[in-house]
C-alpha cells in the first residue's frame, strides 16, 4: 500500500500549493478598485512595473542613447557624451560608467538597476499602491508558479505508484484516478487564476498593472521619441527595431530580485 503514501504526498504538495495561489488572489481581489486611477506614469514608473529595476536601467540607457547624450556601441561599451544628468536616473547612469566616460553595459545596468535612484522609485510606487513590495513572497506570480510545480509533481508521484505493485483486488485504473483528482485540482486552479488575475506580474500590483495597460496601445517602436521610449518601458529592449542600438544590449546581464 505504498502507493497511498504517495497519494497523501500528492495531496498535500497539490493543497499547499493551491492554498497559497488562493490566499494571494484573495490579497490581489482585495485592493481598492480606485487606488492609483487618477495617477499619470512617467516612463520610469512605467518600466519599473513592466519590469522591475533593471528595466528602469535599460529606459535611462537608451533614452539618452537617442537624446545623443550618450553612446551605446553594438560592441556592448557605454561612452558618455553628454556628462549632466537631467534627473536622478541619469546621473546614477553616468556615476556608473565612471570617471573614465566608458564601460561595459553590463556593470553599468547593474550598478544603476540598484542605485538610490531605482530604490526611491519603487518606495514611491509602493506607497501608492502601485508595484509589490519587494519582500513579499505571496504574490500572484508565486502562487502559480508553486501550483504548476505542485501539477508535475503529482503527475511525477501518479506515475511512480502506478510502476509499483498494487494488491490484485486493486485497479490500476483506480490508482490513477485517484492521482487524477490532486492534479485536477491544481489544473483548475491555474484556469481560474489565468481568467480571473492574469497577467501575473512580480513588480505591479493590480492597480498598476492597470495602468500598464492603458499605455500598452501606445507602445509603437517605429513612432515618436516618446512612443519609442515608451514601448522600451512596457516591452523592454527586445522590442528596439534598431539593429545597432539593439545589438549593444546583447552582452548585458539580466537583473535578478534579491
Amino acid at each position: 500500500m505504498f502507493w497511498v503514501l504517495l497519494l497523501l504526498l500528492a495531496w498535500a504538495v497539490a493543497g499547499a500549493a493551491c492554498t497559497r495561489l488562493c490566499l494571494a488572489a484573495v490579497r490581489a481581489a482585495a485592493v481598492d478598485p480606485d487606488q492609483g486611477r487618477e495617477h499619470d506614469l512617467t516612463l520610469y514608473e512605467a518600466a519599473f512595473l513592466s519590469g522591475g529595476p533593471g528595466r528602469v536601467a535599460d529606459l535611462t540607457l537608451v533614452s539618452m542613447a537617442r537624446q545623443r547624450r550618450l553612446l551605446l556601441a553594438h560592441t556592448g561599451w557605454a561612452t558618455v557624451v553628454d556628462p549632466r544628468g537631467r534627473d536622478e536616473m541619469e546621473r546614477s547612469v553616468i556615476g556608473a560608467i565612471g570617471p573614465e566616460g566608458q564601460s561595459p553595459i553590463a556593470p553599468v545596468r547593474t550598478a544603476a538597476a540598484t542605485a538610490d535612484a531605482v530604490r526611491g522609485l519603487a518606495d514611491r510606487l509602493v506607497r501608492a499602491g502601485l508595484a509589490v513590495p519587494d519582500g513579499a513572497r505571496t504574490t500572484v506570480a508565486a502562487g502559480v508558479r508553486q501550483v504548476r510545480a505542485a501539477a508535475v509533481a503529482v503527475l511525477v508521484l501518479g506515475c511512480v505508484a502506478l510502476s509499483m505493485p498494487v494488491p490484485s483486488d486493486m485497479p490500476r485504473t483506480l490508482v490513477a484516478l485517484w492521482f487524477a483528482l490532486p492534479l485536477a485540482l491544481t489544473l483548475s486552479c491555474l484556469a481560474i487564476a489565468r481568467v480571473e488575475v492574469h497577467p501575473y506580474s512580480p513588480w505591479a500590483s493590480p492597480a498598476g498593472q492597470r495602468l500598464l495597460g492603458a499605455l500598452t496601445h501606445r507602445a509603437d517602436p517605429d513612432g515618436d521619441d516618446r512612443t519609442f521610449l515608451t514601448t522600451v518601458a512596457v516591452r523592454g529592449v527586445r522590442a528596439i527595431t534598431e539593429p545597432d542600438l539593439r545589438a549593444a544590449f546583447t552582452h548585458r546581464e539580466p537583473y535578478r530580485r534579491g
